[in-house]
């Protein structure tokens, strides 16, 4: 074929051919170059006032580089390919061209480079580039695929240049010389113009046409190139920062959780306090009772020693159950932990069953709808609940009704207190319509860490959850078997749910 029929497959800086025009009807000249030329863009890396104005883009991991080889060689075969159609078709980018080993030459040496693309971003393109050019100086027979390759480590060097202003240099650099090698093809091809074909009828001269329209293309070429990989590398960036953001969070919640526990811990060892300084002072009573009479009255004395016998029992149990509970500091006040009353003279540590009553009265008087029972066996319920393990109930009510009325959007809600041999259950339920209703807010979930926390010192389980038909379910089991009596008995399934 002639020389001139190849000219419609060009995408190259040369410009020779493009001042020359076609010598057949519909053949195209032109060129599809790269990307980016000039100062970044105001929204890319340079233009933006970055938080991390330091930030270096970490090198590319085994998969990335492997993926990286794959490429290479993939455009490597295309260009020797390539070189083999243009050659057999005789449409040579230049008219002409070198044998056909050294066009396999130039197709590798071009292309190869991109096997590293992502290690050595600043490097490859320097090194595309020059080829790049040499190429074009030796009339290589073939310039789609090496405009590819130029393409993509232009763009490479945007994305993964770690030294920003490095990067920006070296492809400024690159553009110019670019340029530089398209002027001077566009000088050498005018001082040797050639007739313009007779098809040609636009309005300008078709010398001018041929260079603005190899200026564009190039223009385009370098430009898309240039901000795509300002843009790629800002991505990365802004993902960087998302994942710092989001391990910041995670780190924070993780934090804000353990805060919670050992609060509520120090809470719990603050409301068991005076419940256990409580019974040791009644061993003293009564162990200063029984020396008196010791020697007068043996059974009166003998009376005392039991009763020491079984609340040392009762402190054991539940100083076992504040083991690792910590005690804080004073209060902001002042105050000592453990030691404060109520303006009405009684303690925080009375709280108990018998104080279930009051907190039902105060969730009423929000307009909620409460109803209370207490069921069980009479003996059952006669038995003698430890002072620790009432307040911890009383507290798994408060921490629920409490949420009931902030958080569930409910209309009424039920408190249960049932005796179970050695046992004593309480269930909240209400019939909230879930976070998002109308009514309804999200809470951050550490009430219910504290219940288990709560639940946890005694020995017992706490089950949280919606219900089947709709509402929420608290539901809380403590031991409250004496030492004598032996290992709790765990409820069976048909009494737990009855």
């Amino acid at each position: 074929m002639r020389p001139g029929h190849g000219r419609r497959a060009r995408c190259y800086v040369d410009a020779r051919a493009q001042a020359s025009f076609p010598a057949r009807p519909g053949d195209r000249v032109g060129s599809r170059d790269h990307p980016g030329v000039g100062p970044a863009s105001p929204t890319g890396a340079n233009g933006l006032a970055a938080p991390w104005p330091d930030w270096r883009r970490p090198p590319p991991t085994r998969a990335q580089q492997r993926h990286d080889v794959l490429l290479g060689l993939g455009v490597v075969t295309g260009a020797v390919a390539m070189t083999v159609l243009v050659n057999s078709m005789g449409a040579l980018a230049f008219g002409a061209a070198p044998a056909l080993a050294e066009q396999f030459a130039w197709a590798v040496g071009i292309t190869a480079p991109l096997v590293v693309r992502r290690r050595y971003p600043l490097a490859v393109v320097l090194v595309v580039g020059a080829v790049f050019i040499a190429a074009q100086v030796r009339q290589n027979g073939d310039n789609l695929v090496p405009s590819i390759a130029l393409f993509l480590a232009l763009y490479t060097a945007g994305a993964w240049g770690r030294d920003r202003v490095r990067a920006r240099r070296v492809r400024v650099l690159v553009v110019v010389a670019m340029f530089a090698w398209l002027t001077v093809s566009l000088v050498r091809s005018l001082v040797t113009p050639t007739p313009a074909p007779p098809e040609a009828g636009g309005p300008l001269d078709p010398v001018l046409s041929a260079v603005l329209y190899s200026v564009g293309f190039n223009l385009l070429f370098f430009l898309s190139g240039y901000f795509f990989g300002d843009q790629a590398w800002l991505s990365a960036r802004r993902r960087a920062e998302l994942e710092h953001a989001t391990e910041r969070l995670r780190r924070s919640q993780e934090e804000n959780t353990r805060n919670a526990i050992v609060a509520e811990r120090v809470r719990i060892a603050r409301d068991l306090h005076d419940i256990v300084a409580h019974h040791v002072s009644v061993m003293g009573i009564q162990a200063g009772a029984a020396r008196r009479v010791f020697d007068t009255d043996r059974d009166l004395a003998r009376g005392a020693i039991d009763t020491v016998e079984s609340t040392a029992r009762t402190v054991i149990e539940e100083l076992r159950g504040l083991l690792g509970i910590l005690r804080s500091e004073p209060d902001e006040d002042g105050e000592p932990a453990g030691d404060r009353t109520r303006a009405d003279g009684t303690h925080p540590s009375s709280a108990g069953l018998d104080q279930i009553p009051e907190l039902v009265a105060s969730a009423r008087a929000t307009g909620l709808e409460v109803h209370y029972g207490v069921y069980g066996d009479t003996s059952d319920a006669d038995r003698p609940v430890p002072d620790a393990v009432a307040l911890s109930v009383y507290r798994v009510v408060q921490e629920a009704l409490t949420n009931i009325v902030r958080h569930a959007g409910a209309r009424s809600a039920d408190v249960r207190v049932r005796h179970r041999g050695r046992e004593v259950e309480v269930e909240v339920t209400d019939d909230g319509r879930g976070p998002g209703a109308p009514g309804s807010s999200t809470g951050t979930g550490l009430g219910l860490l504290g219940m288990r926390e709560r639940v946890a010192v005694h020995g017992g389980t706490l089950e949280t959850g919606p219900r089947r038909g709709g509402g929420y379910r608290v539901r809380a089991s403590l031991p409250v078997a004496t030492p004598q009596d032996g290992p709790a008995r765990t409820a069976t399934p048909e009494e737990d749910h009855g």
